[in-house]
C-alpha cells in the first residue's frame, strides 16, 4: 500500500472474473496517471475461480468476500470503507480504460471543485463482433454523447464521486440492490437531492469488452433494468411526469416515452390487424412508427456509419424491442409497486440486521436504519 495518501482511489468490484481481469488490469496499471496519484481496490464478490489471485497481481488491496455474492453496490461500499482517496473512481470489472481516462477524471474534479460526481461512456470501438453487442454498446455510447454536461443520474461503469459525497448519500443502497441493477442511477438521485452536481463527460472513455446475447439483453433491460427502475419512479409518484425538470431529473425524455407508447399501440393495432386480416390496420400500425424512425435518425445514423446500411437495417428492429421491454417494464414494475410493495431482502439478512449483529463481511444494512457494519479504519 502506498504510504502517502493518494489522490483517486479506483474500485472494482468483481465475481468470477479473473479471464476478465486479466485483460482489463494491465490496460489500468498502464494509465499515464502516476502511479503514486491513485490506488486499485479490487473486490472479489464471492467468486469461485481465480478473480482474487489474478487480482492480486496487480492490485494495492484486494478484498475477499466470502460465501455467497451480494451484489456490485455491496462490493462498492466494502471497497470505499478502504478507499483513502479524495475522489473514487469505478469501473466495471469487464471495461478497458484508455491511457487518460485516469487523468481526465483527476483533472476535472481538481478543476472544478463544485462538481461531485462524474461520469464517461463507452467508446465507439466495442470489441465483441455480435449485432447485439454491437448495438448495446453503440446505444449506450450515443446516449452519453448525445447528453453531455449536467446530469441527474450516475454511471457506475466508468464513473467517480468525491468520498466524502458518497458517504454523505448514504452510499449503494446494498439492501435494496443484492444484484447489479440499477444501484447506481439510485445513487445519482440521491447525489442531486443533496444539492450536488453531476456531471456526463463523454471525453472519459472506456471500451465494454461483454458479449451480449439476445436473451441477456431482454433478461438485463427487464429484471435487472426496466422494472426495478419503474418501482422506483412508482413509488416516488413521478414515473409518468410530463415537467421539464422532473423528466431532466430522472432521464426520461418525453420523446422516449412517446416512442414507448407508439411502438406499443403499432403493435396492438398490427396483432389486431393481421387477426382480423385487415390491410388498412395492418399499414396504420406501420404508419406509427414513423414517428420513431425521425426522432432517432441521429442513432440510426451511427448505426449506418458504423457498420453500413446492413449493419442499422439489422439493429433498428432491436431498438424497437427495446421499447417493447421498455413498455412492459413499466407495466410489471406498476403491478409490483402496488400489490408487492418495495423489495425486501431475504429474511435472513432482515432478521441479522434487526438483532443488530456484526459480522465481516458486514450485513448489508438498511438506509432506513443506523448502518450495522463494520467500517475497517483507513490505514
Amino acid at each position: 500500500m502506498h504510504t502517502t495518501r493518494p489522490f483517486l482511489s479506483v474500485v472494482i468490484p468483481a465475481r468470477n472474473a479473473s479471464h476478465m481481469l486479466s485483460r482489463t488490469l494491465p490496460g489500468l496499471i498502464a494509465s499515464e496517471l502516476p502511479r503514486e496519484c491513485w490506488e486499485l481496490i479490487v473486490v472479489d464478490d464471492g467468486s469461485t475461480d481465480d478473480t482474487a489471485v489474478v487480482a492480486g497481481a496487480y492490485a494495492d488491496l484486494v478484498i475477499r468476500l466470502t460465501g455467497h455474492a451480494r451484489g456490485p453496490g455491496y462490493a462498492r461500499n466494502r471497497g470505499v470503507e478502504r478507499a483513502r482517496g479524495e475522489c473514487v473512481v469505478f469501473f466495471d470489472a469487464d471495461v478497458l480504460v484508455r491511457p487518460d481516462t485516469l487523468t481526465r477524471f483527476a483533472v476535472l474534479f481538481a478543476h472544478e471543485p463544485t462538481v461531485a460526481a462524474a461520469f464517461g461512456a463507452y467508446d465507439d470501438r466495442p470489441t465483441e463482433p455480435g449485432a447485439v453487442s454491437q448495438y448495446r454498446n453503440l446505444l449506450h455510447h450515443f446516449t452519453h454523447l448525445s447528453n453531455a454536461g449536467e446530469a441527474h443520474t450516475f454511471w457506475a461503469g466508468c464513473g467517480a464521486i468525491r468520498r466524502h459525497v458518497f458517504i454523505e448519500a448514504g452510499m449503494y443502497d446494498e439492501w435494496r440492490f443484492p444484484r447489479p441493477q440499477i444501484e447506481d442511477i439510485e445513487l445519482g438521485h440521491r447525489i442531486r437531492a443533496l444539492g450536488h452536481r453531476i456531471l456526463l463527460s463523454p471525453s472519459i472513455q472506456v471500451t465494454h469488452l461483454k458479449r451480449w446475447t439476445l436473451s441477456g439483453m431482454i433478461k438485463a433491460d427487464f429484471k435487472d433494468r426496466g422494472v426495478p427502475w419503474a418501482r422506483l419512479l412508482i413509488e416516488r409518484h413521478v414515473l409518468l411526469s410530463i415537467t421539464e425538470q422532473q423528466a431532466q431529473t430522472l432521464n426520461l425524455r418525453m420523446v422516449e416515452k412517446i416512442n414507448t407508447a407508439l411502438v406499443w399501440l403499432a403493435l396492438t393495432i398490427g396483432v389486431a390487424g393481421a387477426w382480423l386480416g385487415s390491410t388498412p390496420a395492418i399499414a396504420g400500425a406501420f404508419s406509427l412508427l414513423l414517428p420513431l424512425f425521425w426522432t432517432n435518425r441521429p442513432l440510426y445514423r451511427l448505426f449506418r456509419q458504423h457498420g453500413g446500411w446492413g449493419f442499422a437495417l439489422q439493429v433498428v428492429p432491436l431498438h424497437f424491442l427495446y421499447y417493447i421491454v421498455a413498455g412492459l417494464s413499466v407495466l410489471w414494475g406498476w403491478l409490483l409497486a402496488n400489490v408487492v410493495g418495495e423489495p425486501r431482502p431475504h429474511p435472513t439478512t432482515e432478521a441479522l440486521s434487526e438483532i443488530g449483529l456484526e459480522t465481516w463481511p458486514p450485513v448489508p444494512f438498511d438506509r432506513k436504519r443506523p448502518s450495522t457494519a463494520i467500517v475497517l479504519p483507513n490505514e
